[in-house]
């Protein structure tokens, strides 16, 4: 697959095998299907400029005119979920929804078309579930209006239940064109028997108690992952289970959560950043930053792999989002890294662990929240995050020392001071751009959500004036791809928002703090077992839902076995981080394979060295407190 059709090179998606489309067996489904593509994804390149245009007005109007638009916030919320719904929608209709496929593509033929059908059915079951939910949540949500516009909250909550309707329809057209009518009937009678034996049993799940998180969180999640679900269906197909058939508890709390998750304002940096790295390359910007960049670095074994590391370590924390961070990067350095021999797996692997590794660089929003929840400073958590970040880039850089020693050089010539000169000067309005993007946040101008659009209209004044290189054919594909890639992203982490909640109040998170508070070893004791206990929640909660959840529970034990907050902040955030990206459950893995075009199962072998230099990194952390408050 090509440009907008791909995830990552070969990244297989919900759908990409087998939901990707064929020509359909029926004319009237290939009209429907281009009556979806047309219903998605224009209306979601509307949205991503109007968000891009919205926060802009906003920055100009405040830091330019002094006079706020008090409204504008507010209606990039609204407009956002729906961006991020009819993103996921693209997603499935494109096959671009991360999934694994690496036991599945082992699979005897007969066998593999099976279970791909069975994948897909488990798709189909999850959105069918969800549109009741959906609808009652809509019509909860209606009673809320916004303070400033007074929109009732049903218009922005029906983006949920819209996409979720677009959805079951992709799905069915799928599995129209793709599965024999034998075959499907015969799939659709096996899953209604499952669902009816399992509704019959319900009363024994409610006497498992916490059996059932393993149940449904682990195995129902693991199966799903194994047979090619994608990973956000997974993930909400086992909370609306555990949900439907071990509580009591009304499944519209799935869709509540979901939209939770996907509407942090925060968030909205993502999409924008996604643009601004198109952006950048469409305009030539990353040409000339990559240009000179390899004439200081090109010659030296790994050289672009150290610059990648050096510029997440400098642009992490801008967007306050890892996914957004990734997406500045990537674009700017993975290309000319492929062209010069980089593997894509290998590389996928170091971007990565390198957003593992600046999780503690300042202004850090799990800082800021471990602040917020616990009391601890955030002045002084953002002194500690910087040198437990040096310390992974510099595990990370010893790994890519010794990836790239035998790397051929042969036809790659050092440049002269006079050609560094020139590139240095050509690259300059393009290198100006994380100084430019860093000192509108550092002086208040614009907040961590809303930069990305300064960095946007800065690249468009550059692409036109200086560099003349501006294509506005191209605009309208970016603007689809960035609502498709952001959709992919965003739908993992309203899933995973969902099952995060489902384990809290299962009371997990009480448990594992009564537990953790009673190992023996005292402060070292109390320190292996938080490292490894956040490693896993970061993997399934991500940095802050677990850090909302824990961080009031386990702060006061780790003041009171003498581990320094800041210390403990540290540990906690660098843990965290490695458990993101740690496939198989870690999504920030999923996001950096959907960023970088990558197959996650081609990308998975070579990810681990690299995590095993961070959890060495993450050991110093743990065991010399100076390199977490040497600077306090």
């Amino acid at each position: 697959m090509q440009n907008n059709h791909k995830v990552a090179g070969a990244v297989e998606a919900a759908g990409a095998h087998p939901l990707a489309a064929r020509q359909p067996a029926y004319p009237i489904l290939n009209t429907l299907d281009r009556i979806l593509a047309f219903a998605s994804e224009v209306p979601a390149a509307i949205l991503v400029a109007l968000e891009i245009l919205i926060l802009l007005a906003g920055v100009i109007s405040r830091y330019v005119f002094n006079s706020p638009i008090t409204w504008s916030d507010e209606l990039a919320s609204i407009l956002f979920l729906w961006l991020a719904m009819l993103g996921a929608v693209i997603a499935l209709r494109r096959g671009e929804h991360m999934r694994l496929t690496t036991l599945v593509n082992r699979l005897p033929r007969g066998i593999r078309n099976w279970v791909q059908l069975a994948a897909q059915l488990v798709v189909a079951v999850f959105v069918l579930e969800i549109i009741l939910p959906a609808y009652e949540y809509f019509q909860d949500q209606w009673m809320i209006s916004s303070p400033a516009l007074e929109i009732h909250d049903g218009l922005r909550v029906a983006a949920i239940g819209v996409g979720a309707v677009m959805m079951m329809a992709i799905v069915l057209i799928r599995l129209l064109q793709q599965a024999a009518g034998r075959q499907l009937v015969i799939a659709l009678v096996c899953f209604a028997a499952l669902c009816g034996v399992l509704w019959m049993v319900q009363p024994l799940f409610f006497k498992l108690g916490n059996i059932n998180l393993l149940i449904f969180f682990v195995g129902v999640v693991a199966v799903c992952v194994a047979c090619g679900v994608p990973i956000a269906f997974a993930f909400g197909v086992a909370t609306l289970s555990y949900l439907a058939l071990s509580t009591q508890t009304p499944l519209t709390i799935v869709v509540s959560r979901m939209d939770e998750g996907m509407s942090a304002l925060i968030l909205l940096s993502v999409p924008l950043f996604v643009f601004l790295g198109l952006l950048i390359e469409m305009t030539g910007l990353a040409r000339a930053m990559v240009d000179f960049l390899a004439s200081l670095l090109g010659h030296v074994r790994g050289g672009l792999a150290y610059v990648l590391l050096g510029a997440m370590y400098l642009v992490s924390g801008i967007s306050g989002s890892k996914a957004a961070d990734m997406a500045a990067v990537a674009p700017a350095l993975l290309p000319e890294m492929k062209k010069r021999g980089a593997e894509d797996g290998r590389l996928i692997a170091l971007l990565s662990s390198s957003g593992a590794m600046s999780e503690t660089i300042p202004p850090s929003l799990v800082l800021i929240t471990i602040g917020s929840v616990t009391g601890v400073s955030i002045a002084a958590l953002f002194a500690g995050g910087l040198l437990p970040a040096l310390i992974g880039a510099l595990a990370l850089a010893v790994v890519v020392f010794f990836h790239t020693r035998n790397e051929d050089l042969s036809g790659i010539r050092r440049a002269s001071a006079s050609q560094i000169l020139k590139l240095f000067f050509i690259a300059l309005p393009a290198l100006a751009l994380p100084f430019v993007i860093r000192t509108v946040v550092a002086e208040g101008i614009a907040t961590a959500t809303e930069v990305s659009t300064v960095g946007i209209a800065y690249t468009v004044v550059v692409g036109l004036l200086i560099y003349r290189r501006f294509d506005w054919s191209r605009i309208y594909p970016m603007l689809v791809e960035t609502a498709s890639l952001s959709g992919a992203i965003l739908f993992i982490i309203g899933c995973a928002t969902a099952m995060a909640w489902g384990l809290t109040q299962s009371g997990f998170s009480r448990l594992l703090a009564e537990s953790m508070s009673a190992v023996p070893g005292g402060k070292a004791g109390f320190m292996v077992i938080s490292v490894f206990a956040f490693v896993i929640l970061g993997s399934v909660l991500e940095g802050i839902p677990a850090i909302v959840l824990f961080g009031p529970l386990l702060f006061p034990v780790a003041r009171a076995v003498g581990i320094h907050e800041v210390h403990y902040a540290m540990v906690v955030v660098f843990a965290m981080g490695l458990g993101l990206f740690a496939p198989p459950f870690g999504v920030g893995f999923y996001a950096a394979c959907a960023i970088g075009r990558v197959n996650p199962d081609h990308a998975m072998k070579y990810v681990w060295p690299y995590l095993a230099a961070l959890f060495v990194a993450l050991i110093l952390i743990a065991a010399i407190p100076w390199i977490s408050t040497g600077f306090l």
